[in-house]
């Protein structure tokens, strides 16, 4: 039975790691750039290493640096969470059937779901002599510590990095910039990119760049649900028109 447990989980293995590898360079980057910066911010390997494994939330910990580092609004916080996370909403739903009937590893999937792991297990079909729930949990398995080794290698860097880390938080945004181009270059997708650009430029022009994110979030939600209500009753818009 031992034999048979381990060679099932040594073939799942193997089936993820392949898939994960574009994960591994870009978390390796990413998490560096985190812990670095974490670090020059007074906090050590150990807190950088816990909020990656507890929250493990990817572009809300950049956000987070800022937030730890000034006065602290917990409302704002709140918001800017709820909306900067607010994608794994449509996430979940997509999921819904692939996670289904997965049993107690379930809610382990549901708790490491990030970017990358939600892309890989919408695209990539496990072989056929891997069950589905090895061959997922593995790539979260790996996803996740990918993000957390990474992170605790940057803060331990920091403690010996003397040159100037300015603009090492601008590692994300560019990351995103990357991702956008890439689909920008898929014409089916730019309908999602126009709405996002007018919706930010919306919220730049009324509240301004200090505090355009949680209100450009917010918009950008809303025209996506209304644009799919519209989408499951185009009767109403016809009776509008």
């Amino acid at each position: 039975m031992e034999q048979t447990t381990t060679g099932r989980w040594s073939r799942a293995f193997r089936a993820a790691f392949p898939a994960t590898i574009p994960v591994l360079t870009g978390f390796l980057c990413l998490g560096l750039a985190y812990g670095v910066l974490m670090e020059t911010k007074g906090y050590g390997p150990l807190w950088s290493t816990l909020m990656s494994a507890v929250a493990f939330g990817g572009s809300m910990q950049y956000v987070a640096i800022t937030l730890l580092t000034t006065a602290f609004d917990p409302l704002q916080a709140f918001l800017l969470s709820v909306m900067v996370n607010a994608r794994h909403i449509f996430y979940g739903l997509s999921l819904l059937d692939k996670y289904k009937g997965l049993g107690k590893v379930r809610g382990f999937l549901i708790y490491v779901l990030c970017d990358e792991t939600f892309s890989l297990v919408s695209t990539v079909e496990p072989p056929p002599e891997v069950e589905r729930r090895d061959f997922y949990l593995c790539v979260s398995l790996l996803d996740y510590s990918y993000w957390v080794v990474a992170t605790a290698l940057g803060g331990l860097l920091g403690n010996f990095l003397t040159f100037d880390t300015a603009g090492m938080d601008f590692a994300l945004t560019a990351l995103f910039v990357v991702l956008f181009l890439e689909q920008w270059s898929r014409r089916e997708n730019r309908p999602a990119g126009v709405i996002g650009i007018a919706c930010a430029a919306v919220s730049l022009a009324v509240v301004g760049a200090d505090n355009l994110v949680i209100p450009a979030m917010v918009l950008i939600l809303t025209v996506l649900l209304s644009g799919r209500k519209w989408l499951d009753h185009p009767e109403r818009g016809e009776e509008l028109g």
